[in-house]
């Protein structure tokens, strides 16, 4: 009942396997001088359609998601790894380079600066190669040269495999953020780096436009809070 999940492949009424999934949009990551590091995932196109949701690391360590629906919470709880989910709404609007994000305790608002030479690179790859698992293979070890703790290759929870292919990057220069009516402070590099999956986001806060691919696999059904 219900039908399958988006990431389930059929054919002439028989499952065939899982398909390889994409999501087209952006990747923000900024910390704060509180401690709590932010991920927003702001997504264009996806198996789900349109959405955004948010992932926060405290200063404690607490993992946290942020997500608008059971099913991308599902999904991304079942890829990577949290101490708690919630569903709730999330919403984000762009204007002249500042982004307002409202995810249910979480208001954050930051702006961004002009592309540095990576960036300038970046906007030269083109869609096709961006969503090319090859593409994002070979660039593995040149983005642990340049950006710290960042991956494009790796293993994912239940069994999954996941490939980002970035297509563009500017520099976050002001964040202002409030959570559960805590005050987060001014912006910060994102350290320590966080722990959400087999790699981080740059330490430097910056926006990524990127296409990820997964691979999925098979695992367990997280708990999720419906709590806001």
């Amino acid at each position: 009942m219900g039908g399958d999940p988006p990431w389930v492949s059929r054919e002439r009424g028989k499952a065939t396997g899982p398909a390889r999934l994409r999501f087209d949009g952006w990747i923000a990551g900024t910390g704060t001088s509180s401690g709590t590091r932010i991920v927003l995932g702001h997504w264009a196109r996806s198996p789900f359609g349109p959405f955004s949701d948010v992932m926060l690391e405290r200063a404690d360590g607490e993992r946290l998601l942020l997500a608008p629906t059971p099913e991308t919470a599902e999904f991304i709880a079942l890829t990577y790894a949290f101490d708690a989910v919630r569903i709730v709404p999330v919403r984000v609007s762009v204007e002249a380079g500042t982004w307002a994000v409202r995810a249910g305790a979480l208001d954050m608002r930051f702006t961004t600066g002009r592309r540095g030479p990576l960036g300038l690179l970046l906007c030269a790859v083109p869609g096709a190669l961006a969503r090319c698992p090859a593409w994002s293979a070979l660039l593995d070890v040149p983005a642990r040269l340049l950006t710290a703790d960042v991956r494009t290759r790796g293993s994912a929870g239940g069994g999954r495999r996941e490939w980002y292919g970035a297509r563009d990057l500017r520099p976050i220069v002001a964040v202002s953020a409030v959570f559960e009516d805590d005050d987060l402070g001014v912006m910060a590099p994102v350290e320590p780096p966080v722990r959400f999956g087999f790699g981080s986001v740059p330490r430097r806060p910056s926006v990524t436009r990127v296409t990820t691919t997964v691979a999925p696999g098979r695992g367990r059904t997280p708990f999720i809070s419906s709590r806001a």
